[in-house]
């Protein structure tokens, strides 16, 4: 990527100019298009600025440079790039840090912001270095044949989208939010436009200008829009992909926009969640889970002052112990000290700006008319160094709905700030009625030791939520919280939360790639994925397929051994040799009438340890090591008597570093009459010619 510093970075007043970065440069100062004020003292700590974007070209732009120079890059290339680019931000994080005390986060609220999205750029890196092939494409599934004599067959791959990934990202992790959505849009070779919400565009502002200044990434992988996104959407294609996190309002807007219905462009969405944390009947006070589940609730409640799309805002306990979870938590949340982020014994800053704040407190009022205020007060609250009318302060708000059932407001409103409304429940069946009512929601948390009731509970509300979290003394120590998406699972849910998925691990990059059932002959499908398939040519030779070094061997490359006779002597021997006397290899008359055995049979190991006596070649040469095998299956029992013979053909390579590369070689046991005994994938490393 290109990195020309930005001339309008900050101004004499210490007021920050944000630029646009588009097509492969920043934009330069612009006139100022809003003012963003700090959410402690209201104070102006940047300027947006207004720059006569072109929207056509910048996605032509991502499309023709970005994509262009991403698609050349394989899975592994890819993530040698996301974890450059987190190397350099993990240096440079502290800049992070301190701007992002302008927004309310405290140190605690940051780090979950700056070193969570980190931590996703890792996770990707590693995942793509260990769960993708070498390649630029993925093979889906197994070949199917097509055809009686086996010459026409299919096989679906999966290449990236040859468009641009969209990303409109909400306020509250201006860093994370731009990190979880760039890292598998990029393992996957899809480019990324992207768009930080306006009040807090100055931490998205400065991480993009780490991201710049590193060089990790290639020209036109990454631009940044400040601003209003124009006519943006007018421009998508079928080929693009618009991810967005924000209001319901927002998402609903930007899916009937005409051009997103008529070009079916990919929208993946998260929004409005109404999660919940569910007190199991068993779980009395003075338990363990009694304990996590006041501690984590107040928790969800207070970092980050509430503004999480995973934060609970219905806490439910079994109706006999809510007076005993309100006074728990009503103790806890005294002792949570709001005020300026910056001073060392605050644990809860503002919220992001004095309009979040008022619509916090207006969505509270409207709360109250089925719920009673039992902790805080948004009118009289301490405060340390800080003034409570420059500032965008609100304290814990606890509320109590006594008729849960009857209430329709404290399962349709979302505050979302420092408020959670607790409620009581007669049963399980109840529970989960009442936890459903939410809609659809990104996650639920269970308290429970007792496995029936969080089956109950799992099984029930499912289907209702991306995320189920069950808690409890055996992982209290090492728990990811409620409210944490972990990028090797699922963050996303059904219905009000929005329908997507994001992250999930290796799965996510399917939303910036198309799966494509490639149709052709086995020597066709063989030469266009690199793969050999059975029925494809084969290449035989003098010389053992071992003795070839990696960069020599070529896929098809294959030896048919000579046959070895299984003796009865071969079987016993085996058989008291392991101390596997299992007796379908060692007792005749127990094998009369067996569904699978036609008499004594030859153990399934024995079988693979003759094969590989039958096809290894045993001087030292290129293979370094055998490594495993993959789909091990005995298709047919052999007994005392018959005949075997192996079929070892190289399947596929992957390099793995200048010194070997990964070999799976496709191995084939058969009998004398010509049918498959056992069939498996043997994993060897092969060195490099150099």
């Amino acid at each position: 990527m290109t990195q020309p510093h930005s001339s309008g970075a900050q101004s004499a007043d210490n007021v920050m100019q944000l630029d646009s970065f588009v097509r492969g440069r920043w934009s330069g100062a612009g006139e100022p298009a809003a003012e963003i004020r700090s959410a402690v003292t209201g104070d102006v700590v940047a300027l947006a600025t207004r720059s006569d974007l072109d929207m056509r070209e910048i996605l032509a732009y991502g499309r023709s440079v970005g994509g262009k120079n991403l698609r050349k890059l394989s899975f592994h290339q890819r993530a040698g790039l996301l974890k450059a680019l987190a190397d350099h931000l993990s240096q440079h994080k502290d800049r992070l840090y301190k701007l992002s005390l302008h927004a309310g986060a405290t140190r605690t609220d940051a780090m979950i912001d700056v070193d969570g999205g980190i931590g996703t750029l890792f996770a990707y890196a590693s995942k793509g270095r260990r769960e993708l092939p070498n390649t630029r494409y993925l093979l889906d599934g197994n070949v199917e044949g097509l055809s009686k004599g086996g010459a026409f067959a299919g096989q679906h791959i999966v290449t990236p989208l040859h468009g641009v990934a969209v990303h409109i990202n909400a306020f509250n992790f201006p860093c994370w939010g731009l990190l979880e959505k760039l890292a598998p849009a990029l393992l996957a070779g899809v480019p990324v436009v992207t768009k930080p919400a306006t009040v807090t565009a100055y931490v998205a502002y400065e991480l993009v200008r780490l991201i710049t200044e590193s060089g990790a990434l290639p020209e036109g992988a990454l631009q940044f829009i400040i601003g209003s996104t124009g006519d943006l959407f007018d421009h998508l294609t079928c080929q693009d992909v618009v991810s967005f996190t924000g209001s319901a309002d927002t998402s609903q807007k930007l899916q009937r926009h005409p051009v997103i219905a008529r070009e079916a462009v990919r929208f993946i969405a998260e929004r409005d969640s109404l999660n919940a944390a569910i007190l199991a009947p068993g779980a009395a006070p003075g338990s363990p889970e009694f304990d996590l589940f006041i501690k984590e609730v107040a928790k969800e409640m207070t970092v980050k002052a509430g503004q999480k799309c995973t934060a609970i805002r219905r806490a439910l306990a079994p109706s006999a112990q809510l007076d005993a979870v309100i006074s728990a938590l009503r103790d806890r949340l005294a002792k949570v000290v709001v005020g300026n982020p910056a001073s060392d014994n605050v644990r809860m800053g503002p919220l992001v700006g004095l309009a979040q704040r008022n619509d916090v407190l207006a969505h509270v009022a409207k709360l109250r008319t089925e719920a009673e205020l039992v902790a805080g007060d948004p009118d009289n609250f301490a405060l340390v160094d800080a003034d409570a009318k420059r500032g965008a302060f609100v304290p814990p708000l606890l509320l109590h709905c006594a008729k849960p059932l009857a209430a329709t407001a404290v399962h349709e409103i979302e505050a979302f700030g420092p408020v959670c409304t607790v409620m009581g429940y007669d049963d399980l069946d109840q529970a989960i009625a009442l936890t459903n009512r939410g809609g659809g929601s990104l996650v639920a948390s269970v308290y429970t030791h007792d496995i029936d009731a969080a089956t109950e509970l799992t099984f029930g509300i499912g289907s209702f939520h991306g995320r189920v979290a069950i808690i409890d003394r055996d992982c209290a120590t090492e728990h990811t919280g409620h409210g944490s998406p972990m990028p090797q699972m699922v963050h996303g849910g059904p219905g009000r939360a929005g329908g997507g998925e994001e992250l999930g691990g290796v799965r996510s990059l399917q939303h910036y790639m198309q799966r494509t059932a490639l149709q052709g002959s086995p020597r066709m499908l063989s030469g266009v994925t690199g793969r050999w398939f059975k029925g494809s040519p084969v290449l035989e030779g003098d010389l053992h397929p071992f003795r070839y070094h990696y960069d020599d061997l070529e896929i098809g490359r294959t030896l048919v051994s000579k046959s070895r006779q299984i003796t009865l002597d071969d079987i016993e021997h085996f058989a008291h040799f392991t101390g596997d006397t299992f007796y379908a290899h060692m007792d005749e008359e127990a094998t009369k009438g067996h569904p699978f055995f036609p008499g004594r049979v030859a153990h399934g190991y024995l079988l693979l340890s003759f094969a590989a006596g039958l096809f290894v070649d045993p001087d030292y040469g290129p293979v370094l090591a055998n490594y495993g095998l993959d789909s091990l299956r005995f298709v047919k029992p052999v007994q005392p008597g018959e005949q075997i013979q192996v079929r070892l053909t190289a399947k596929e390579k992957t390099p793995r570093n200048k010194q070997y590369g990964e070999v799976r070689w496709d191995v084939e046991i058969t009998t004398g009459t010509g049918e498959t005994a056992a069939t498996y994938e043997l994993l060897t490393m092969n060195a490099m010619r150099g």
